[in-house]
């Protein structure tokens, strides 16, 4: 079974050591180049894992558009893989949690985009971006500035497209923080393997 120290040890050999300057990727082609590709190791060993989001410091988590509103949850219009957020065009987007710029660039309809992996399992993904303010292997924390808000790619207005992955495979962000209340959900997520693709949602309480 993999344990979290070995997990961020799969982090940290996806980047280099930066003394003093930036960050060089060590992901491949496809990891840089596309959205959706699986995590190595992320399941090796194990048919599940657990994110503790319920363990999180206050200055380990941000909510990626502050003061934003949801403007197309995920799961509507034909599968949207993700929830739109928006605000004002250009404005700051800022990281959800540390980990380090896997992609950032156009992709398709995606516009400019950035994928950032963590080391708790999750990928999480900021696109229609006007501008990038990052690049692959960089290393980023929680509540850096990583875009702007755009309509790039296929977009009918500014705002944030977010998504949040486990191994390629899209989930509702809504578990991972509250849409409304724009908060972190302080919970423990089960990420399980199914086939080709992840099953991930809150573990449940027992009741008493």
């Amino acid at each position: 079974m993999i344990k979290s120290t070995q997990l961020l040890f799969l982090l940290f050999i996806s980047m280099t050591a930066w003394a003093g300057g930036p960050a060089k990727s060590n992901f491949t082609a496809m990891e840089i180049n596309h959205v959706r590709v699986k995590t190595p190791g992320l399941f090796e060993g194990r048919k599940s894992f657990s994110i503790h989001l319920d363990s999180l410091k206050e200055n380990e988590y941000c909510f990626p558009l502050p003061g934003g509103n949801v403007i197309s949850p995920y799961g509507t219009r034909r599968g949207h893989s993700g929830t739109d957020i928006k605000t004002k065009a250009n404005d700051t987007i800022r990281c959800a949690f540390d980990g380090v710029v896997r992609m950032a660039k156009p992709y398709a309809a995606y516009g400019n985009v950035v994928v950032v992996r963590h080391a708790n399992g999750l990928e999480s993904i900021y696109s229609h971006n006007s501008k990038n303010l990052v690049k692959s292997g960089d290393v980023v924390k929680a509540g850096d500035a990583i875009g702007l808000t755009g309509r790039t790619g296929r977009a009918t207005t500014e705002h944030l497209h977010l998504e949040f992955r486990v191994d390629g495979q899209h989930f509702n962000p809504n578990l991972i923080f509250d849409m409304k209340d724009r908060t972190l959900r302080k919970t423990e997520v089960v990420c399980t393997k199914a086939g080709n693709g992840v099953i991930v949602k809150p573990k449940l309480t027992p009741k008493n």
